[in-house]
């Protein structure tokens, strides 16, 4: 009965990490981010992102209302430029539990175990924010986490990438 409790916990903890997206950022210390109050997407960069034109639009329209919750306003002659990029990465895990007793150090005959196997997809979601003046990169955001392929939470998996890693913007910079 205690194994299974263990199996069952272990589940539990497995898929709440699942859940989580590590989000980095990096900037460049020189530049003062206050003057910025406008944006467009990069078209000629997103367009060269290999996912599908649906996860696209999931993923502009997230910036758009993360942008707009800070109060940054779409413009056609806009401050920053918004680039994204993707990576995605086949993730194999394999575990192997103990549910037998055995003596101390060494064989017995009691001793048993199973192993399991799962997968998973991490993705990488980057958010570049470029000076639309300068053309240079001036923030660069990064969301490490799981995927998933049901519909019905891509949009939730991919607002929560989003706002993870938009969080981080503008950065807070230490004097």
């Amino acid at each position: 009965m205690k194994t299974k409790h263990l199996i069952l916990l272990f589940f539990i903890f497995l898929l709440a990490s699942c859940s989580s997206v590590r989000v980095y950022s990096d900037y460049d210390k020189n530049v003062d981010f206050s003057p910025y109050k406008t944006y467009a997407f990069y078209k000629t960069g997103i367009d060269k992102v290999e996912i599908s034109d649906l996860d696209k639009k999931r993923i502009l329209r997230s910036i758009d209302e993360e942008m707009t919750a800070k109060g940054f306003t779409k413009s056609e002659t806009p401050d920053l430029l918004i680039n994204i990029n993707t990576k995605a990465e086949k993730n194999v895990d394999v575990n192997q539990f103990n549910n037998g007793w055995g003596w101390g150090w060494g064989w017995s005959p009691f001793w048993g175990g199973n192993t399991m196997v799962s997968t998973s997809i991490e993705g990488i979601l980057i958010i570049d924010l470029i000076d639309a003046k300068k053309k240079e990169l001036i923030w660069q955001g990064e969301g490490v986490g799981n995927l998933t392929k049901d519909a019905n939470k891509k949009d939730e998996n991919i607002k929560n990438f989003v706002s993870k890693i938009l969080v981080l913007y503008p950065p807070i910079v230490k004097k």
